[in-house]
């Protein structure tokens, strides 16, 4: 047990880390938890069924309940959610539970499970590279249903390597989809599961950009949109586009450069989030036309409360207006 303070030690989550690691909290309060990757029964609420994993994502290990999507915490929310307290309380709890001594002042707490805390002995490997594999799974009808609201057909699924998938593998830890399709971009997946909390899973970097082998040599206007799903809703249209794997990524000058040589007009058509006083795509878009100028930025006005070209799509359920407001902004 640390028996000193240091006037500099203080009570933050890299404090906390800085002396125990995400694997000491998450072993200590969840005694199911006995290997990365392995499944087993939530101890927060009523569960019979093994369906829980803590995984290493993007370097932190993220617990993850896929029969219950809200319970999905790093270390510190996990306590937040098991003893229904506050993050500051959460983690004056660890801070105590493991003597690490860092809260300004010390109140009378007795050990949450009954013992001070101790270094974990799970190992964690920490995989630089990030490997999705996925199982495909025939097409069913509650495909149609969820693609058709965006007017979208399996023909252009197929064309831009949508597939709908029965499971899916971050490194050796596999995951199994209720409605999840994966996205094949060069050689790496982004993993698109809808109606989950984390609709995201993805190995894909920066320099890919989604449906640009699907673009023709030539044509007469490409518009840079925030989503694949854009991408194809447009492609329905008969109009070219391609999105960065970021809505928040500014694109290479010379990828501007390539899609202005082969097309005569390039566009941005980014999100128009009119709800976040920050409007963030608005925002990127804005600083894209302002970088490569000349460019036009179509966006869906404020009195649609609809953001983004699929949400028009689903909404009105036709693309006739869609095609209207682009060709008036243009």
């Amino acid at each position: 047990m640390i028996k000193s303070r240091s006037s500099e030690d203080v009570l933050t989550p890299d404090r906390i880390l800085s002396k125990i690691s995400e694997v000491d909290i998450f072993a200590y309060y969840c005694n199911s938890f006995k290997q990365l990757g392995v499944k087993f029964c939530s101890e927060i609420r009523q569960d019979k069924k093994p369906g829980v994993y803590i995984i290493l994502w993007k370097g932190r290990l993220l617990y993850k309940d896929f029969a219950y999507p809200d319970h999905k915490f790093d270390c510190f929310g996990y306590v937040m959610a098991a003893y229904n307290v506050s993050f500051y309380s959460a983690l004056r709890i660890i801070d105590n539970d493991f003597g690490l001594n860092l809260a300004s002042s010390k109140e009378e707490m007795a050990f949450t499970k009954g013992y001070l805390g101790y270094q974990s002995k799970i190992k964690i490997e920490n995989k630089k590279v990030t490997i999705i594999k996925k199982k495909s799974r025939p097409w069913k009808r509650k495909d149609a249903d969820f693609w058709s609201q965006y007017l979208i057909s399996k023909k252009t699924l197929t064309k831009f390597a949508v597939s709908p998938i029965s499971h899916y593998w971050i490194n050796d830890s596999r995951f199994t989809c209720k409605l999840s399709y994966a996205y094949k971009i060069g050689r790496k997946y982004k993993i698109y599961s809808p109606y989950e909390e984390v609709k995201w899973m993805s190995n894909t970097n920066s320099k890919q950009i989604q449906g640009y082998d699907q673009l023709p040599n030539k044509g007469d206007l490409c518009i840079i949109a925030s989503s694949l799903k854009d991408v194809m809703c447009l492609f329905e249209m008969g109009i070219s586009a391609v999105a960065m794997q970021s809505e928040m990524q500014l694109p290479l000058r010379s990828t501007i450069e390539e899609l202005k040589q082969r097309f005569k007009q390039v566009a941005v058509f980014y999100d128009n989030d009119f709800t976040n006083p920050n409007n963030p795509g608005q925002t990127m878009a804005k600083k894209i036309c302002k970088e490569y100028y000349p460019m036009k930025n179509i966006l869906i006005p404020d009195e649609y409360q609809l953001k983004d070209p699929s949400d028009y799509v689903a909404h009105f359920k036709q693309t006739k207006g869609l095609q209207t407001l682009i060709d008036i902004q243009l």
